[in-house]
């Protein structure tokens, strides 16, 4: 208690912040159980770097997002600029922030750490979204970049997001040597801070904005078909995307959508939806609505920092007449439209004549490594999160990343920008559903031609909170199971150490994940989230599409459908006792 309670006191003492500071005095005023509890959870620990990034609740402490939080990593990036980027201080560091509760107040702390240190900051318009952050940091050739963002987390979150200047968001070791330099920086009343009118504050002109237009456009393949205009109905969903969304569908040539309009202007609080994540049910409700109202062809939404893409489609089968496809749906369809193209010749843009890649994180579904064979171009499998999707050309020095995609709706096309980007996502969208349109299919029915050529592959993803997870993930490490749902398991491989993924390629690197295959072919992966305290799941059931003559009522891909949804299901509902049925390693 008097540990607690000393560690609070000495953390308020150098907060620069006068509301956070009194959050922490009334909390030790406050004898009452909930605020031991509430103080202890703000000190339990410190943040730190997951798969994108820091992220955590608003609030005081540093096991919150917050002022002071901000400042030591900040300070500790400008430490590991100076050892390892030396010219950043000419380049620069680029800062954006979202429309989320206090981002615009945290990017300026970054700014002013950054400025402070001697280190020149590239400051983006406030409420801009993610993927223009990445792309700006190798336009202007700056060193780093830094977006204040939780992305689709609930309102009360918010978020750190580092690139380096290759436009990427930083790995292992970056992130771990940042967070040690973290632990150096002293007191925070000693890290000097410039003011808002230091010369090494410098506004992004508004020509970057045109250049990330253009480039996302250029990068978007025109579809083999002249392509036939659709009725979109978008939703920006609160957040930041809006905007440069719909220039890009008019710098393309594509017919403005009907926009849910309560749900266009940026709002922290997310007042229409009860959970800013579009793969939340109910996200797009409000979407479906007007889509029924307008009798459209397609829905698609953006999160709220604008770097990822949900899109839904007409079904008469599902409540409402409308059906949000999964993200593997949308990668699969999205790469089968640039593996057409590969094909045709099309090469992305700033390609200098080096052969095109796919690549999808090992958690997404196995379909695009099929499609990309039977194609001859090279698919590479990464671990989870962009950072590693855009790291892809590593495992075949000489290439080039033409799509890459992670079942979180996350998508990328070309190299313009080393991040997964929503507007580039949607545009490409609609470029491929009017394609398919004008070749008198839709965007379901070739999903269903897609099956029965490479099979059925059924995914989904379930969490289950958990305080332990490293401890339930040292448990399944000394006692795997043998089967699930019934089904013998006939592999185990654990990439703590790293391992081999695909034969031929390097080594995928160390990562706390658990990959289980059964005799049926499905499979199994088990990580903890980056972000919150929990186990993630994701299971795949695979059927081939044999025989069948769908004229004469003998259809094999409705068999191989209900065989692969049936093995689904059992192992969802036998993951739980089959893997965490016992007491994790620590015991807690």
């Amino acid at each position: 208690m008097s540990t607690l309670r000393s560690a609070a006191r000495a953390w308020a003492a150098q907060d620069p912040d006068d509301a956070d500071r009194a959050e922490i005095e009334r909390l030790l005023a406050d004898p009452s159980p909930a605020a031991h509890a509430a103080l202890e959870d703000r000190f339990a620990g410190r943040l730190h770097f997951g798969t994108a990034g820091l992220r955590g609740a608003l609030g005081a402490g540093p096991n919150r997002m917050n002022r002071a939080v901000v400042r030591q990593t900040t300070a500790a990036l400008a430490r590991w600029l100076d050892e390892h980027r030396p010219e950043a201080r000419h380049a620069g560091v680029v800062v954006g922030s979202d429309a989320r509760h206090r981002s615009r107040q945290l990017a300026d702390e970054v700014g002013a750490v950054l400025a402070g240190h001697g280190i020149r900051v590239h400051r983006l318009p406030d409420r801009r979204p993610t993927p223009l952050l990445a792309f700006a940091v190798r336009h202007i050739g700056a060193a780093a970049g830094v977006m204040i963002t939780a992305s689709h987390n609930p309102p009360q979150d918010n978020g750190y997001k580092l690139y380096l200047g290759d436009g990427a968001q930083i790995v292992p070791p970056v992130d771990a040597e940042i967070e040690a330099l973290g632990e150096r920086v002293g007191p925070l009343s000693e890290v000097h801070v410039a003011g808002p009118s230091s010369p090494l504050l410098l506004p992004v002109a508004e020509e970057v904005s045109e250049a990330y237009l253009r480039a996302v456009v250029g990068s978007v393949p025109e579809g083999l078909d002249p392509p036939t205009p659709l009725s979109v109905v978008y939703t920006a969903m609160h957040g930041v995307a809006g905007e440069l969304f719909l220039e890009a569908l008019s710098l393309a040539g594509h017919p403005r959508p009907s926009v849910v309009a309560a749900q266009q202007t940026p709002d922290p609080d997310f007042p229409t939806l009860a959970s800013p994540n579009p793969e939340e049910p109910g996200a797009l409700d409000l979407a479906f609505g007007e889509a029924r109202r307008i009798g459209a062809d397609l829905v698609l939404a953006s999160d709220p920092d604008g770097d990822r893409l949900a899109a839904a489609v007409p079904d008469t089968t599902a409540p409402g007449g409308w059906r949000r496809l999964s993200g593997d749906e949308v990668g699969v369809a999205l790469g089968a439209f640039v593996l057409d193209h590969l094909r045709a010749g099309w090469r992305p843009p700033m390609d200098a004549g080096e052969p095109p890649l796919v690549a999808a994180s090992i958690v997404s579904s196995s379909m695009l490594a099929k499609m990309a064979a039977a194609s001859g171009v090279p698919y590479v499998a990464t671990l989870t999160g962009f950072k590693w999707i855009v790291r892809a050309v590593d495992a075949l020095p000489g290439s080039r990343l033409a799509f890459g995609y992670e079942e979180a709706l996350g998508y990328v096309i070309g190299d313009a920008l080393r991040d997964k980007d929503g507007i580039l996502a949607g545009l490409a969208f609609v470029a491929m559903a009017g394609d398919l349109r004008a070749r008198g299919t839709s965007v379901d029915a070739h999903l269903l031609t897609l099956m029965r050529r490479y099979g059925v592959h059924r995914t989904s993803q379930r969490s289950i909170a958990t305080r332990d997870p490293a401890g339930w993930m040292a448990g399944l490490r000394a006692r795997p199971p043998t089967e699930i749902a019934g089904v013998a398991v006939t592999r185990v491989l654990d990439l703590a150490r790293g391992a081999v993924w695909q034969e031929g390629l390097p080594a995928l690197p160390p990562a706390d994940v658990l990959a289980f295959w059964l005799e049926t072919g499905a499979r199994i992966l088990v990580r903890p989230s980056g972000t919150e305290p929990k186990l993630k799941f994701y299971v795949e059931a695979f059927r081939p599409v044999e025989g069948g003559d769908v004229a004469a009522g003998r259809d094999g891909l409705a068999a191989a459908q209900a065989a692969a949804r049936s093995e689904l299901a059992a192992i969802d509902a036998a993951l739980q006792p089959a893997l965490l049925g016992r007491p994790p390693a620590t015991g807690g």
